[in-house]
């Protein structure tokens, strides 16, 4: 009899995370969103908000390099650390990794603007026009830069017309 409890006891650390990992990442997660619901404070409801993201972004991340993942034979143990470390909030690793990483990423986009493209603030200001664009360009780069916009969007307009009077109307490119 004690050597079938020492293996029942085997079995349980040897698969570990696979029994810890959907309590830890799953059941207490839904247990404590739901009460945060229920509450009136919003720093909990932030705290699970943020998780949940954090969660989705793991889980598309598994699912992507399923193939890599599977020879890594220390991934489930990372996964539930880390994981432990999302969901507890004494550390709120959750909130660290969303301000640090997700959240520069998703508000402040750094792209390159290629076409000056007038963003809109909200849902209730009006879009701007051609000319509130305009004047918005030439306030932060100068008129020297519009006039540059200017002339090349001209000479690229006279380099189609050409084409299409050497060609004929038929003429597709």
């Amino acid at each position: 009899m004690g050597s079938g409890a020492g293996n029942f006891v085997k079995v349980l650390l040897r698969n570990f995370d696979v029994l810890a990992g959907p309590v830890v990442s799953l059941v207490y997660p839904l247990y404590a969103s739901v009460q945060a619901i229920e509450t009136q404070s919003h720093a909990d409801d932030k705290q699970w908000l943020t998780y949940w993201v954090l969660y989705s972004l793991l889980t598309l991340f598994e699912l992507t390099f399923a193939k890599l993942i599977e020879w890594l034979p220390v991934w489930s143990y990372a996964k539930l650390i880390l994981t432990c470390w999302l969901v507890i909030p004494y550390f709120s690793g959750a909130a660290y990794v969303y301000e640090h990483f997700v959240r520069p990423v998703f508000v402040n986009p750094q792209s390159i603007n290629i076409w000056y493209v007038p963003k809109k603030m909200d849902i209730f200001r009006k879009p701007d026009d051609v000319l509130t664009a305009a004047e918005k360009y030439i306030a932060q780069n100068g008129p020297d830069a519009f006039e540059k916009i200017l002339s090349r969007a001209d000479k690229s307009r006279r380099s189609r017309q050409h084409e299409t009077t050497m060609y004929g109307e038929d003429y597709q490119y």
